[in-house]
């Protein structure tokens, strides 16, 4: 045996006529409670390397996290942790009080299932509250929960600029409500990527290599963000009340705001096809919106109050909004030459 920084070399050793063997460590095959005659079970990576797991039969449903929890907790620290155990990926979750549940502490956790895609509500008691995964180990593809995000985002981006046009409130409101929608899908992606860098099966069952799941980990993270500023721009539509935009202004954010939304079309797209030039043009018009930012900077220096402070967020969260854009392009770059650098090498057609 070798073992060389951390790693455990074996040699392969040959019986009988074609068969090769390996021998495992004895610490990793006792700590696992594994005997004579158990099965393993080997997943074929990308890279040409093997990942090795013991067949322990179908993953167990009925594993229940259990949380202490107060009455009198914050409702944001109340929810922030219960999207962290839901990241976390337990099929069974019971959120418990020490004595009667308020009514205030159970809605949070109601509204909490509802928001999610996954957890529903199993049993309730007075003390406590147990929410199931119904989801499960049965994960909906990453590349298409992205898809959707895109969708939802771009469609918020376009109805935040409407809402500035027309300064109508409802459209306003109805883009901050849809912001949940993209939250509940990033909050998605990132439980389906925890899971599958715990169980290999689950890496398998969604086709994806390790570092797929961290570039589509990004792009879910860049799409949370985005949708976030496109929730900025409608919230300039009560801070502008009656006051009306110059037209120059308005015309020059319409421009960079449908620069930004093509950019990260654009930059998807890339991510999805690997073309490296197609991502290099969304960070090279990125740069161009960022200069255009500063001319239109020196033109509100002549506004004042409430005008000059409500298109400066709007500007800003377009510039933010193309900026990410070049974030994801960059991700597609990424990951476009490490796809290229861990794909097989062709076999050269032997000479004729």
């Amino acid at each position: 045996m070798r073992s060389t920084g951390g790693f455990h070399g074996r040699r392969i050793q040959k019986t009988g006529g074609s068969t090769y063997i390996v021998s495992l460590p004895k610490n990793w095959v006792t700590s696992r409670g594994l005997h004579e005659g158990d099965v393993l079970l080997f997943s074929p990576r990308s890279d040409g390397s093997l990942t090795l797991y013991a067949d322990e039969g179908p993953r167990s449903e009925g594993v229940k996290r259990t949380i202490e929890v107060s009455n009198d907790m914050d409702e944001d620290h109340l929810f922030r942790r219960l999207i962290a155990e839901y990241i976390a990926g337990a099929p069974l979750l019971e959120v418990r009080t020490s004595g009667r549940m308020s009514p205030h502490t159970r809605n949070i956790v109601r509204g909490f299932a509802q928001r999610m895609i996954g957890p529903e509500i199993l049993e309730e008691s007075a003390e406590s509250v147990v929410l199931q995964d119904v989801v499960g180990a049965n994960p909906l593809p990453i590349p298409s929960v992205i898809r959707r995000m895109h969708q939802m985002v771009r469609a918020m981006q376009t109805d935040a600029m409407a809402a500035f046009h027309a300064r109508d409130p409802s459209i306003a409101k109805d883009v901050v409500e849809r912001d949940w929608e993209v939250d509940r899908l990033h909050w998605f992606v990132e439980k389906q990527v925890m899971t599958a860098l715990r169980d290999a099966r689950t890496l398998t069952s969604l086709g994806l290599t390790l570092p797929d799941c961290a570039t589509f980990l990004l792009a879910s993270r860049v799409l949370e963000r985005i949708a976030d500023h496109a929730v900025k721009i409608a919230e300039t539509v009560e801070m502008l009340g009656k006051e009306e935009p110059p037209t120059n202004v308005v015309d020059s954010l319409d421009k960079l705001h449908a620069i930004a939304a093509n950019g990260l079309a654009e930059a998807l797209d890339a991510l999805d096809s690997g073309n490296i030039d197609q991502a290099n043009a969304v960070v090279d018009v990125a740069h161009k919106v960022t200069r255009e930012r500063e001319k239109i900077l020196h033109e509100l220096a002549t506004k004042r109050g409430r005008l000059a402070v409500s298109l400066a967020y709007v500007l800003e969260s377009v510039e933010r909004s193309a900026s990410y854009a070049s974030d994801l392009a960059e991700i597609a770059i990424n990951h476009a030459v490490a796809l290229r650098d861990t794909a097989p090498t062709p076999k050269v057609p032997a000479a004729a």
